[in-house]
């Protein structure tokens, strides 16, 4: 076959991103202080852009401090660290901190080696979750209780205002919260000193009974009742000192070892409130949008003066794209809203009774509802937050796995509801009856959820719940051990 060249004429269809269509996508997924920078950035540049100083809305009140650590742990510090030798001063215990306890090197300091941004806490945290936590309920726990943690690195919050928030038991958050314990700095997420230091004795394999008694009697190991301790600990005064010496070598603030720059608190992007009539109100935060107008009078008065065709050009691309901002800022927000609409309506069950109650949606449920690609429906939900009456949540929070239902055209169940249910099915049985899991589809599949025995196994074990051969054997063993 000869090879030869030939021309032809063909005609078809081809998107072409000009430059501000691909700024326009990226406003889309842009989070609110991206948007104000980039903002703040076209203002400088451009000088027929203007603040909209006309806004009436409200400014949002000034958040609270975070809470400090326990006060016995300031307490420690200033008395606990004489305890090791009858005779010692009072230094405090946080000259005794271990290296990587948050103490700053001033070598560093001084020749500007420390200046680079460190990592904070919270991502730190976050880091971790996303390892250790795949179950989408649980990581949302856990993201609740991450912000609850102060600089100190203690747990500021109570389980129960979580439980009820989010509308599942304490129970369910106590097991998020003892995974969470288990993270590195040893002592995070403690709720008080004691539990700080418990944790940390217990990674090292050093929390026998005695040093139990100790910890659970700090406030006397701050006033140096030796006498009281010797008693408590039935140890001689050489045990005592050296047990209180251990407690020195622990990090009672886990949390500065980490960078202190200030925590950014999530502001939300949509405001869901209930209305009366027992719809929603959804609104956008008006506080998280640039308001920019295009100033027509100045551009007026420097038109008149533009004579040279530079000039002119540069008159006409600056006011191109002051419009296109303008549009783009416009487009932006009634897109996050319109996602934002059919994300209530589709989770509306959630919202009013719970965790347990969330739907199987994905983007392109979504995206088909409200008439828009699945790709705009994903930039949008990135980096968004909603705050509803149960919190507030990333958008992309409410995108779930979905399980089929076994009744002809019923509605499908979220994963995440699937197995909190098994988990309240395991929790509730009966004394001489544990259900296994093929017992478990059954009933699910009577209650009209299709699921196969593999997936009750799988959920089963993400909850940590053992089979029922060896939660009969436990049950089987307790009696025995009463007797």
């Amino acid at each position: 076959m000869a090879l030869m060249q030939r021309m032809e004429l063909r005609q078809g269809q081809s998107l072409v991103m000009t430059p501000q269509l691909q700024q326009a996508i990226k406003l889309l997924q842009m989070s609110n202080l991206e948007l104000q920078a980039f903002v703040e950035g076209e203002l400088e540049r451009n000088p027929l852009l203007e603040r909209d100083e006309t806004s009436d809305a409200p400014k949002p009140e000034p958040r609270p401090e975070p809470a400090s650590e326990p006060d016995v742990v300031s307490a420690l510090a200033s008395g606990a660290a004489a305890a090791e030798t009858p005779g010692a001063s009072d230094s405090g215990w946080a000259s005794l901190r271990p290296s990587g306890g948050g103490s700053f090197n001033h070598d560093e300091l001084e020749s500007g080696a420390g200046l680079a941004r460190s990592e904070t806490l919270a991502e730190h945290l976050e880091a971790q979750l996303n390892l250790a936590v795949a179950d989408p309920v649980d990581r949302l726990i856990g993201q609740h209780l991450i912000g609850m943690v102060n600089e100190a690195g203690y747990l500021t919050g109570d389980t129960a205002g979580v439980a009820q928030m989010l509308g599942t038991d304490i129970a369910h958050v106590e097991r998020v919260l003892a995974i969470l314990q288990d993270f590195d700095p040893t002592g995070v997420f403690a709720r008080n000193a004691e539990e700080c230091l418990t944790l940390q004795l217990k990674e090292a394999g050093r929390y026998d009974p005695a040093m139990a008694i100790l910890v659970a009697n700090l406030e006397l190991v701050k006033r140096r009742d030796f006498a009281a301790l010797k008693t408590l600990c039935k140890l001689d005064l050489d045990d005592i000192h050296d047990m209180i010496a251990e407690l020195k070598r622990l990090n009672p603030w886990p949390g500065h070892a980490f960078g202190s720059e200030p925590v950014q608190p999530v502001i939300p992007d949509v405001f869901v409130r209930a209305a009366p009539d027992g719809t929603w109100l959804i609104e956008l935060n008006s506080e998280t949008l640039p308001r920019v107008l295009i100033n027509n009078r100045y551009l007026a008065q420097v038109s008149k003066k533009a004579v040279q065709e530079k000039d002119k050009a540069y008159l006409s691309q600056c006011q191109a794209n002051a419009t296109w901002l303008v549009k783009s800022l416009d487009q932006r927000a009634r897109t996050i809203l319109k996602v934002a609409r059919e994300i209530v309506r589709q989770q509306d069950a959630f919202l009013v009774l719970g965790v347990q109650h969330l739907r199987p949606i994905n983007l392109k449920t979504v995206a088909e509802a409200i008439e828009m690609h699945e790709s705009t429906v994903s930039r949008v939900t990135s980096n968004k937050y909603m705050a509803t009456p149960r919190g507030t949540f990333e958008l992309k929070y409410f995108f779930t796995t979905a399980i089929a239902s076994s009744e002809s055209g019923g509605d499908a169940h979220s994963a995440e509801a699937v197995r909190d249910r098994i988990k309240e099915m395991i929790a509730g049985e009966a004394a001489g009856k544990v259900l296994s899991d093929d017992s478990i589809v059954t009933i699910l599949k009577q209650a009209g959820i299709e699921i196969a025995r593999r997936t009750v196994a799988k959920y089963r074990e993400s909850l940590g719940i053992p089979s029922s051969i060896q939660r009969r054997r436990e049950r089987d063993a307790k009696p025995r051990q009463d007797r």
